[in-house]
């Protein structure tokens, strides 16, 4: 397996592997992930976790086609319930939204002593990542944002640690827009915030539309402050 047959979001993912890493990728589908690393770095170990039978069985086939069983083990089941404590320092999750990935750390977080780096790749809703590692004591130290096939993809980089510094100001923006991307503000960044606006407004003008109540007039103003917040850092 090679760079040319994993996407480019998976592989942004691997870079932020460490080497030698004991690694769980959850939610593996087809163990592609866990099967490049371990090409890539002899000294990694892995798990691949799945838990719908299909993509369980398509994963031990690729592992075992590329002649990886002594090093990748394949696991069915719900989220981190894969892993025993202590067993990996590495979890990696890509590809599900913000929201169901905060759900798996929340579900299994006493698997998560031991661990010392988590890598996330949400598809939606990366600020509710933000909240979650900000409430749970995991400081994060970087963040990518890039663009494939038309998709706009996020990924968060954490470790365990004090985050008070890196939120000590403008921190709604920031756990909003992510405190790295805000400060780069490249392409994919500016082009995500963009479309948001662009849905943000076109919402709005709905509402002028529709009969004024309290739950309609609680969504304009909470509108209205996330078009003013991102307005202002795409200056």
């Amino acid at each position: 397996m090679n760079e040319k047959q994993l996407s480019e979001r998976l592989i942004k993912v691997a870079s932020y592997v460490p080497k030698g890493a004991k690694v769980a990728d959850i939610g593996s589908d087809h163990a592609y992930l866990p099967c490049y690393l371990c090409l890539q770095d002899p000294s990694i170990r892995a798990i691949a976790g799945e838990v719908n039978e299909g993509p369980f069985q398509s994963a031990q086939n690729q592992v075992i086609r590329v002649g990886l069983a002594d090093r990748i083990e394949v696991r069915k089941g719900n989220g981190l319930a894969v892993l025993e404590q202590g067993e990996v320092d590495t979890i990696t999750i890509a590809g599900m939204g913000g929201g169901l990935i905060a759900t798996i750390l929340d579900e299994g977080i006493n698997k998560l002593e031991g661990v010392t780096t988590l890598i996330l790749q949400p598809n939606v809703s990366a600020d509710l990542i933000r909240h979650w590692l900000r409430k749970h004591g995991w400081f994060l130290y970087s963040e990518d944002i890039i663009e494939e096939d038309d998709k706009i993809y996020e990924i968060l980089v954490a470790k365990p640690g004090d985050d008070k510094e890196l939120y000590k100001e403008q921190t709604q923006e920031k756990l909003l827009l992510g405190p790295y991307l805000m400060k780069e503000r490249n392409e994919a960044f500016k082009k995500k915030w963009s479309y948001e606006l662009a849905n943000w407004q076109r919402i709005l003008k709905e509402f002028d539309k529709a009969s004024g109540n309290d739950q309609i007039e609680q969504k304009r103003t909470e509108l209205n402050r996330l078009i003013n917040t991102v307005q202002e850092v795409l200056k």
